[in-house]
C-alpha cells in the first residue's frame, strides 16, 4: 500500500508539472515561420500572430531550431508587453521591434551565444552593443558604460523615453539611433561620438522627428552631422554646431520650424541638399569661413531657403551674417 502511495503520488508531480512546462513557451502556432538559408534545420520566425501579451518564443518550432527573427517579427504590434529570446536565436533586423509601444523588456536566454539582457534591454553577448531598448519604458535611460555602440534604430519609436546618458565609450552612434523619440527633452552626448549617422536610403537619422527636443549641446568631437540628423525637430530652437564638424549633411536640419538662428562655423567645408529646406522660422545665417560653391549642395536644390546661396556665393558674400527680410525668402547680408 504504502509502494502505491509512492507512486500516486509521482504520478501526480509529473501531470502537476507538464501543464507549467508547457506554458512557459507560447504555442508553436502563434509564430509564421520560414527557412534560414543559412542554418541547416534552421527556421526563422517572419510574424508573431498569437495575442498574448507575454511572448516567450519557444527554441524550437515543428522540431526545427529558431535561429533567426526577420525583418518585421514584432513590428508595430501594441500588444506586447515582453519578449524571450531563445538561445538558438543569433540574429533579428532593424525593424524587427519597431513598434512595439507597450513592450517594456526583452530579455534572453542565458545560454544564447550572441545576444543578452539586462533590465530588459538587448545588448550583444558582451554587453559592447545596445541593440533594442524597449519601446514602451517611460521616462530616461542612462547607457551603462562600456557600450561602445548604439544600433541602428536601437531607441527608434520610443515614444515615452524623456532623456538620455550618452557615455563617453561610445563612439558610434549608429543610423536613426533616436529617431521618432517623441518625448525626448534631454540628451548628453559622450565625448566618442563623432558622428550623428544616419540609415542609408531612409530619412531616419540620428534625432530625426524628436519633435519635443528643444536644445541640444553637440559635443566638440562630432565632426559630421549626417543626413536627416534633426530633420523634423519641430520644436528644436537652438543649437550649437562644434567647430570640428566639417560636414552637414543631406536633410540635416529639414522642417525644424522653431529654429531662428544658425552659426556655421569655419571647420565647415560642405552643406548638402535640403540641409535646412522648411525651416520656415529661420532669419539669421553666419558663416565663419568659406565654403566652396560645389560644396554647397552639389547636386543642385539649395541648402537655406530663398536666395542666401546666390548671395553667399556673390562677389560681395562669403563669411559673415545674412537676415532674412521679415515675409519673404530675400537675404541681405549684415
Amino acid at each position: 500500500m504504502k509502494n502505491n502511495k509512492m507512486v500516486l503520488w509521482f504520478v501526480l508531480m509529473v501531470m502537476s508539472v507538464i501543464p507549467v512546462y508547457g506554458q512557459q513557451y507560447n504555442s508553436e502556432s502563434d509564430f509564421k515561420i520560414d527557412w534560414d538559408k543559412n542554418v541547416k534545420d534552421g527556421v526563422i520566425i517572419t510574424s508573431y500572430i498569437g495575442t498574448k501579451k507575454e511572448v516567450r518564443i519557444p527554441p524550437r518550432i515543428q522540431n526545427y531550431l529558431v535561429t533567426g527573427l526577420g525583418f518585421y517579427t514584432f513590428e508595430g504590434n501594441e500588444n506586447i508587453t515582453s519578449i524571450t529570446i531563445p538561445n538558438g536565436v543569433a540574429e533579428f533586423y532593424f525593424y524587427t521591434f519597431r513598434g512595439c509601444s507597450n513592450l517594456t523588456a526583452i530579455n534572453v536566454d542565458a545560454q544564447n551565444n550572441s545576444f543578452s539582457s539586462t533590465d530588459g534591454v538587448l545588448y550583444n553577448k558582451n554587453k559592447t552593443v545596445l541593440f533594442r531598448y524597449p519601446g514602451g519604458r517611460p521616462g530616461a535611460f542612462t547607457i551603462p558604460n562600456g557600450v561602445t555602440e548604439i544600433w541602428d534604430g536601437a531607441f527608434m519609436g520610443c515614444a515615452s523615453l524623456t532623456g538620455i546618458t550618452i557615455p563617453d565609450s561610445v563612439t558610434d552612434l549608429c543610423g536613426g539611433a533616436f529617431s521618432g523619440c517623441s518625448k525626448l527633452t534631454k540628451v548628453t552626448i559622450g565625448k566618442g561620438v563623432t558622428n550623428l549617422a544616419w540609415v542609408f536610403d531612409t530619412d531616419y537619422g540620428a534625432f530625426s522627428d524628436c519633435v519635443s527636443l528643444t536644445t541640444i549641446n553637440i559635443p566638440d568631437n562630432v565632426t559630421i552631422i549626417d543626413s536627416y540628423a534633426f530633420s523634423g525637430c519641430t520644436s528644436l530652437a537652438s543649437i550649437n554646431i562644434p567647430d570640428r564638424v566639417t560636414r552637414i549633411g543631406y536633410g540635416a536640419f529639414k522642417g525644424c520650424t522653431s529654429l531662428t538662428g544658425i552659426n556655421i562655423p569655419n571647420s565647415v567645408t560642405s552643406i548638402e541638399n535640403n540641409a535646412f529646406a522648411d525651416c520656415t522660422n529661420l532669419t539669421s545665417v553666419t558663416f565663419e569661413g568659406k565654403i566652396a560653391a560645389d560644396n554647397l549642395s552639389k547636386w543642385g536644390d539649395p541648402p537655406f531657403p530663398g536666395d542666401l546661396k546666390d548671395k553667399y556665393l556673390a562677389r560681395d558674400g562669403g563669411p559673415g551674417t545674412y537676415r532674412r527680410l521679415a515675409g519673404g525668402n530675400t537675404w541681405r547680408k549684415q
